[in-house]
């Protein structure tokens, strides 16, 4: 189901928003915030569970989190879901549709969730006379291409804890930098979810988190999550230690 978007004429305040630093390029002057709220002049509501766009739908926007949880997805032949990102408050989703011209994934909303709806179309246009966003945007879509390319190492590369340990401190640091904790969070996605993304068996993911719990490093209560030790989990993701079972 598609999402549908709040009143048209709601004018976002970028020059407000807590998140324009993540987002916006830093040092743009007034002048040029304004130019770049005509970007900006509609927010869409994705309730959880609802999809913001779909593969094989035209690409005509990029989006904007300003709050909530987004997963984006691939369904195989078969119809298997494999999960290719997590998304959450500040982050730039969509980008996946520019080489096309049409999405190439699902991205599903894993809670209520509102984001910035920024046409394409414009950004030319404003770019020409904002050179800094137009840096900025090729800086987000450098970010996601060697993003990927740790992904691809991580599933190449690491076994079991490593894959989980990389996955957390990950998750701790990019919620660190929209200044929430960094030792204590809710998981928003399920733990089939982080298997498919990490390429791990669900009975695998709980396995590992249970003897990281074990072993002091975490405390886990269903879905909420507190780095006990921090340094441990890195010196699984350095193999500083024994591995536990491969997927």
């Amino acid at each position: 189901m598609q999402a549908t978007p709040f009143a048209s004429n709601l004018k976002v305040a970028c020059a407000n928003c807590n998140l324009r630093e993540l987002c916006l390029p830093v040092g743009l002057s007034v002048g040029d915030l304004d130019k770049v709220e005509e970007l900006v002049a509609v927010r869409r509501k994705v309730k959880r569970g609802e999809t913001l766009f779909r593969a094989g739908d035209p690409f005509e926007s990029l989006y904007v989190v300003r709050v909530g949880f987004l997963k984006s997805a691939v369904l195989s032949g078969s119809g298997h879901e494999q999960v290719t990102g997590f998304h959450m408050a500040g982050e730039i989703v969509g980008l996946d549709g520019i080489s096309s011209g049409k999405h190439a994934c699902d991205t599903t909303a894993l809670e209520d969730t509102d984001v910035c709806v920024i046409p394409y179309a414009h950004i030319d246009g404003i770019a020409d006379n904002v050179p800094a966003l137009r840096n900025h945007f090729h800086r987000v879509m450098s970010r996601e291409i060697v993003r990927d390319q740790g992904v691809m190492l991580m599933l190449g590369t690491m076994v079991a804890e490593e894959r989980i340990a990389t996955f957390l401190l990950n998750l701790s640091q990019r919620l660190a930098a929209r200044g929430f904790s960094t030792s204590e969070f809710v998981l928003r996605m399920t733990r089939a979810e982080i298997g498919s993304f990490l390429g791990l068996k669900l009975e695998t993911v709980s396995r590992v988190l249970s003897r990281f719990a074990k072993e002091g490093l975490l405390e886990v209560d269903q879905k909420r999550v507190s780095i006990i030790n921090s340094d441990g989990l890195r010196a699984v993701v350095g193999g500083q230690r024994c591995s536990a079972e491969d997927a």
